[in-house]
């Protein structure tokens, strides 16, 4: 039998959906699993979306321009003007989700076997990105002792070799919720600077700031016009993850010209995708509010649960809708495992994300979960409940595989 290829060997499972087999398996034996492993939010995509796509007039579903309808490009400007950010519409392409867009970014910025510096721990599918490029993630390290803050530039520095060509950052954090100030974005502007590196900065989740705080765009650091590469999505920021429509955004000409080539090669975003995308800029800001507001509740509700469980730590986030918590075990992803296979209590259970896959560096993260705090607040306060009975009764060494008696 033909074998698959190396790079598909390198290719990781997704820390986020690959116990998905075992919370099947929960679910057919009769229990409610609660979902926090996913960035999938419970939040009612706006009416005006919903309505548009359903009535739609359209007689063909026709490609679009591989860059995007211009009037949805024109539409974004403004979207981006109202946040401080100044661009025209060339300076925009429209691609399948945020995910394309990093992808054509680093095909188009590096060469197999350069390397991008990427804080950790970071959003898994980063790793994907970078093998399908052919690109070294050389991470640097964030602590949980900190609220995982950037790390100190020295640090970044010291990772810096003759084949690094860029640094990626995600602002606010996934997995994370860590906001960057524009202290510690200055600092990297300086960093690319210096060494002429490219900038790309993941902001899907720019509208989720919280404690009044404010968001910072790497697309407005001073003398990084041909350095910024912005990723964006509709994704978190109108619940609509199913879209698949985000856009890439940079003022390097030739950085667009080159991304058009992957672009054209795959023909054109998602038609409905973009008719969605373009009717939620009408979205009111009320709905941004109320989402808002949802969130913060849903953090504080979440994140103090967590800290009545003995021995568990979690920073409070200021942005997105995770926390990474460093639970008191020797395996996260063994007791991600077990806790769907062998625990339930009043017949539920819940579903986590391991850290480990969320860092680069082996063995770093492997006492820690991400938990996305997606769904509506008593089901969080339920699921820390099951995590606090869990945590009880759970022995990493003779336990995960011997079946535990339910509470």
């Amino acid at each position: 039998m033909p074998g698959i290829s190396n790079k598909a060997r390198q290719m990781p499972f997704s820390p986020i959906r690959k116990l998905v087999p075992y919370a099947e398996t929960a679910i057919s034996k009769g229990k409610k699993v609660f979902f926090l492993n996913i960035g999938q939010p419970d939040i009612a995509t706006p009416k005006n979306v919903l309505d548009k796509i359903s009535n739609h007039n359209l007689d063909v579903i026709e490609y679009s321009h591989s860059a995007g309808f211009e009037s949805y490009r024109k539409g974004l400007v403004k979207y981006y003007n109202g946040v401080g950010i100044n661009l025209s519409h060339e300076q925009i392409i429209v691609t399948t989700g945020g995910s394309e867009a990093l992808q054509f970014g680093f095909m188009s910025c590096f060469d197999p076997g350069d390397e991008v510096i990427i804080p950790e721990p970071f959003y898994a599918n980063y790793n994907s990105f970078s093998i399908m490029a052919g690109v070294k993630v050389v991470p640097v390290t964030a602590k949980i002792e900190n609220g995982f803050a950037l790390p100190p530039i020295e640090e970044f520095e010291k990772r810096i070799s003759l084949r690094t060509k860029g640094i990626l950052i995600c602002n606010p954090g996934n997995p994370t919720g860590y906001l960057y100030t524009k202290e510690e974005l200055e600092k990297l502007r300086e960093l690319v600077l210096k060494y002429n590196l490219f900038l790309f900065a993941d902001e899907v989740y720019r509208e989720f700031c919280y404690d009044g705080k404010q968001h910072h765009s790497i697309m407005n650091l001073e003398g990084l016009e041909q350095h910024a590469i912005m990723v964006d999505s509709v994704s978190k920021r109108y619940s609509m993850c199913g879209a698949r429509v985000g856009a890439l955004v940079t003022k390097n000409k030739y950085v667009l010209e080159t991304v058009m080539k992957f672009a054209q090669a795959r023909l054109s975003p998602p038609t409905l995708g973009q008719i969605a995308g373009e009717e939620a800029l009408n979205t009111p800001q009320s709905y941004f509010d109320e989402v808002i507001e949802e969130y913060v509740e849903r953090r504080n509700t979440l994140v103090d649960a967590l800290h009545k469980i003995p021995g568990v730590k979690c920073p409070r986030p200021s942005g997105a809708f995770y926390v990474i918590a460093e639970l008191p075990i020797d395996d996260a992803d063994k007791f991600c495992e077990w806790i769907l296979e062998y625990f339930e209590y009043n017949g539920k259970t819940v579903m986590m994300a391991p850290a480990s896959g969320f860092y680069s560096m082996p063995q770093a993260g492997r006492n820690q979960v991400r938990l996305a705090y997606v769904l509506e607040k008593n089901h969080l306060k339920e699921a820390a409940e099951i995590l606090g009975k869990a945590l009880e009764v759970y022995k990493d060494a003779e336990m995960v595989t011997a079946k535990i008696p339910t509470l």
